[in-house]
């Protein structure tokens, strides 16, 4: 029968010492970090699908980023869209003051003046900026998408050329589109072209190519006719003129309730990623997140069997042959 030596018996002793304590260096870093997960080989079989797990939260995240991103610059533009409406409103309010009331030329004057600055204002709503980004410029957001132009004459006006018409377009017909969910796009913004010209697609390299679409409104164009309008007293002129602002008016009530519901699709199509985003982390817990209860009553009894471990070895270590004679 073969007998353990001295010296064995210390590897032995201090073999278990060490694997006692690697045991409970380990559990009390799981304690420390929450995570029964932290290197690969604390269990081999949920690295992959806590790989996935991560990827697909990353991609929600990003779906996230850029949502917030867009439905912030749609509320911001909502904000302009109003004031459009605002300035559509008053530009009638002074029509009406100027066809139904008895008005001397200074009273006119005065009307018209306000059109003026009126278009002005829209010319300013034309060139908005968010973050420093013209909004209605299309794909063009570095360039001012609206320039009053020096060579506008009434008399020259041409709805199938836009070189004639009272402001030009630099920017483009280019809309942008988000992606909410795999696969599904949606448009986030109006071209300046749609929103303040009626017309739905943009050449610029000819002019010619460009006319507003049938029942559709250059809305420059109705404030720089009321204005002509009401300085000359031209009553058919201003009547056709109130009904050009009105319609210039409904364009921009129909876009803005076009982006007025995409915010609110995108609005919901965020609610579910952050519902899917807390099914993901629910997920990647169960393969990572340790059971803290569970955790420290094995880092007592690890620690209690450490101790053990140290008495039995400081006692073998005491151990010598003297004991024996």
């Amino acid at each position: 029968m073969m007998k353990a030596t001295q010296g064995t018996t210390y590897r032995m002793l201090g073999s278990r010492l060490n694997e006692v304590a690697l045991q409970l260096e380990k559990l009390r870093q799981i304690g420390v970090t929450g995570k029964k997960l932290n290197v690969p080989s604390d269990n081999p079989a949920s690295v992959r699908p806590v790989f996935d797990t991560r990827k697909q939260i990353s991609n929600v995240d990003r779906y996230l980023d850029t949502m917030g991103k867009s439905l912030d610059t749609m509320q911001a533009t909502d904000s302009h869209l109003e004031r459009v409406e605002n300035i559509m409103q008053r530009a009638k309010e002074i029509m009406t003051n100027a066809i139904n009331g008895s008005l001397n030329d200074q009273d006119r004057t005065t009307l018209a003046d306000e059109l003026a600055n009126l278009r002005q204002e829209l010319f300013a709503t034309a060139n908005s900026m968010v973050d420093n980004k013209y909004l209605f410029a299309g794909y063009q957001c570095d360039t001012p998408p609206f320039a009053e132009n020096p060579a506008y004459d009434p008399a020259l006006y041409d709805p199938n050329d836009s070189s004639t018409w009272p402001y030009l377009y630099q920017g483009d017909e280019n809309a942008t589109s988000l992606e909410i969910g795999t696969g599904e796009l949606m448009q986030v913004n109006l071209t300046g072209n749609n929103l303040f010209l009626g017309t739905t697609t943009w050449d610029p390299t000819d002019p010619a190519n460009n006319s507003t679409d049938p029942g559709r409104y250059d809305l420059f164009l109705g404030l720089t006719q009321a204005e002509a309008a009401v300085r000359n007293n031209d009553q058919a002129a201003m009547q056709t003129s109130m009904s050009d602002l009105e319609g210039a008016a409904e364009q921009n009530r129909r876009l803005r309730a076009q982006l007025g519901n995409s915010a609110t699709r995108v609005e919901s199509s965020m609610n579910y990623q952050q519902g899917v985003r807390i099914d993901l982390q629910q997920i990647l817990s169960r393969y990572e997140d340790a059971d803290a209860l569970e955790v420290f009553s094995n880092i007592i009894q690890q620690e209690t069997a450490f101790q053990a471990a140290l008495d039995v070895t400081s006692r073998v270590s005491q151990i010598s042959i003297l004991d024996y004679l």
